[in-house]
């Protein structure tokens, strides 16, 4: 269960999001942080530049490798405006990070995009346990999930 101390960590991915929709890119956004609670970094989805890696979850992931020794990644929590794709998920696993916390599901992402009419990408959506089976994972968070759902309407229907 998230606790209300989260909370604050979540709304900053929420507010990430936004920046990378005002920046003309997907709205996602992640801060990762440490077993005492202390903020270690932060990004948002960059895939617009056209490389469609540069997700937050997976830039996280490569920074907690570079900086963190293994027992600190393991305490450390990714929290997320969406659930991590099966390519962050996987890097999340490798590095040994621990747990996720999701504002909005990829369940919730695959319908909002089809009530839109956006095709289906080009990589299986799969919940984070189905790619990493020992990442601990919570969400969704109801009390943002509006707010993110809003940001990836705002998306794509510029896009439209």
């Amino acid at each position: 269960m998230v606790s209300e101390a989260e909370l604050p960590h979540l709304r900053r991915c929420v507010e990430l999001a936004g920046q990378a929709l005002d920046a003309g890119d997907e709205p996602f956004g992640s801060v990762l942080v440490d077993g005492d609670g202390a903020v270690l970094a932060e990004d948002r989805n960059r895939v617009a530049s056209g490389d469609r890696t540069r997700h937050p979850e997976f830039a996280l992931a490569r920074w907690a490798a570079e900086h963190l020794p293994p027992e600190r990644r393991a305490t450390a929590t990714v929290y997320t405006s969406g659930e991590h794709c099966p390519m962050c998920a996987a890097a999340h696993a490798w590095v040994g990070l621990g747990r996720i916390v999701y504002v909005a599901s990829s369940q919730q992402l695959v319908s909002w995009l089809a009530e839109l009419g956006v095709p289906a990408p080009p990589v299986r959506t799969l919940p984070v346990n189905e790619v990493a089976p020992g990442v601990t994972v919570e969400g969704p968070v109801p009390e943002l999930t509006d707010e993110i759902r809003e940001l990836h309407h705002r998306f794509h229907r510029a896009r439209s």
